[in-house]
């Protein structure tokens, strides 16, 4: 008895010393949000919601030049018209964090853009989800997100699901019960009448939280449910990742980030590499009975990377462009190297192949019926190497069969600069196809401590497979980066004993967001 006793009181112990900590770091940020006169968020959330509310009118406004630079956004395909959606987002210039909540059309056919207007939409939000249905005329659904403060100090989650029906451009909020809770960088894809969400994670700049769990929404009852897993198999949680509807009725889930405790003050971010198929319960499809299976895929093998952008084609294509890969991380630094590559899973076969477009390759179909994943394996490097791990079995791109080297992430100046006809290295893009072309806009990528962000526009035709078209080229100097600012608002904080810790707050939340 003694011994259960003390063990219990050893573990309230524990409870008030987190208690007391929380306490302390809220009591700091409390006084350093004075220092810079800035309000609670969550009364600028509720101001910002009673301005939504104060719109009694849709407008329709033709835009001069497209949206603002932004990363952190939804880009979708309307579901019936050559257009682009795109919504929310985020800005940072090295001192402020702008978040939108801005919903643009873009016109293929006409080369315009659009800014609708509707009363009582969703607040400014970023890292949220977003997904196009047909049904009814057209709907887009979104989930989740967060809004970061202007310090970057302060961060609030949401859980409010809304419906724009596109006939109309009309929000509808749907209060459901059992929604999952407040997130964002989690991921959202519909498969038969039914939304997924899956993962994300919640900080609120004093402890943070990544989840694994599932959601389902049904789009026919409009009832959330959270699904009974079975079996032992649960992917570790994560934000960020890549999540696809497959062609059977499963999920498909890979990569992502997420971060653990190494000791006190310090954390470790984590670049997962894993891929998960959710499964129905087949002996009763409509039952909330689910299980994952560990999956394995074949082909060309991509590097770690996070922040990737991703989405789903007609012809049973998913494609994945661009992310960063941490090098050189130790306690104090971390370094990305981005990427823009743009990768091909074919979910017939589960193969992943490297699309080579940096340079004009003619291509012979013989049949006109041969889909784009046909011809994926004449854009690729055609030369490589077969082996396995033990896990994955891969075919390594290369020109030399006798030194087997996987494919080097492109450097983030080297790219940048070489090619305008290509998407530079980036995170966090907006990617979708429309009738068969695949389209990148916008994101981020860092350089030292500069950050820049884009508002450029590619397109690619995924019958040809020839070459980015370029609709809004990359400018460098589409933003100013503040930096001297940045460096006073530091120096303000000196007294603070948890600077580095919120410098690395900032960092990851960017990351996280995707």
């Amino acid at each position: 008895m003694g011994k259960k006793d003390k063990i219990k009181k050893k573990g309230k112990g524990a409870e008030k010393t987190a208690m007391k900590t929380e306490k302390k770091l809220a009591a700091k940020q409390k006084k350093m949000l004075e220092k810079l006169g800035e309000a609670d968020i969550s009364e600028v959330i509720a101001r910002l919601e009673e301005e939504e509310t104060r719109l009694k009118t849709v407008s329709e406004e033709i835009c001069a030049s497209p949206p603002t630079p932004r990363s952190n956004f939804t880009l979708v395909a309307h579901p019936e018209k050559e257009e682009l959606v795109l919504f929310g987002g985020e800005f940072y210039n090295g001192q402020r964090v702008c978040v939108y909540n801005e919903l643009f059309f873009y016109n293929i056919i006409k080369n315009e853009w659009k800014q609708v207007r509707s009363p009582s939409g969703p607040a400014p939000r970023s890292g949220h989800q977003m997904v196009a249905v047909a049904s009814d005329g057209g709907q887009l659904w979104l989930f989740g997100g967060e809004h970061a403060s202007p310090s970057q100090l302060q961060f609030y989650h949401y859980k409010d699901l809304w419906m724009m029906s596109l006939k109309t451009r009309k929000w509808e909020k749907i209060n459901a019960p059992n929604c999952p809770s407040a997130r964002s960088g989690h991921r959202m894809v519909v498969s038969k009448k039914k939304l997924f969400v899956f993962g994300g994670f919640y900080d609120n700049n004093q402890s943070y939280n990544y989840f694994n769990d599932v959601y389902i929404f049904s789009l026919e009852s409009y009832t959330w449910l959270k699904i009974h897993i079975e079996g032992a198999i649960i992917p570790p949680p994560r934000s960020g990742c890549c999540m696809s509807a497959g062609l059977d009725g499963n999920i498909l889930i890979w990569g992502g980030y997420s971060k653990v405790k190494v000791k006190k003050d310090v954390d470790r971010g984590i670049t997962h590499t894993d891929m998960y198929s959710l499964i129905p319960n087949k002996n009763a499809p409509e039952s909330d009975k689910y299980k994952w299976v560990s999956t394995k895929t074949n082909g060309y093998r991509p590097l770690p990377r996070s922040s990737v952008s991703c989405t789903s084609a007609s012809n049973g294509v998913v494609y994945c462009f661009g992310g960063v890969m941490n090098v050189n991380e130790d306690e104090e630094d971390l370094d990305g190297q981005f990427a823009n590559d743009l990768l091909a899973l074919d979910l017939n076969s589960l193969t992943w192949h490297l699309v080579d477009i940096f340079k004009k390759t003619k291509i012979k179909q013989k049949d006109p019926k041969i889909s784009a994943i046909d011809t994926l394996g004449d854009v690729v490097n055609t030369n490589s190497t077969t082996t396995t791990d033990g896990i994955f079995t891969l075919a390594v791109a290369g020109a030399s069969i006798s030194a087997p080297t996987l494919h080097k992430m492109p450097s983030l100046s080297a790219n940048r600069r070489s090619n305008s006809l290509l998407p530079s290295p980036r995170m966090n893009a907006g990617l979708c196809v429309c009738k068969s072309v695949l389209y990148v806009y916008g994101g981020l990528f860092e350089e030292g401590n500069k950050q820049y962000t884009f508002n450029d526009l590619y397109a690619l035709n995924l019958h040809k497979m020839g070459e980015w078209k370029v609709i809004i080229p990359n400018d460098m100097n589409a933003h100013d980066w503040i930096d001297s600012e940045s460096s006073d608002s530091e120096d303000e904080s000196k007294h603070s004993d948890d600077d580095d810790s919120e410098e690395e707050t900032e960092s990851d939340s960017e990351m996280d967001t995707e």
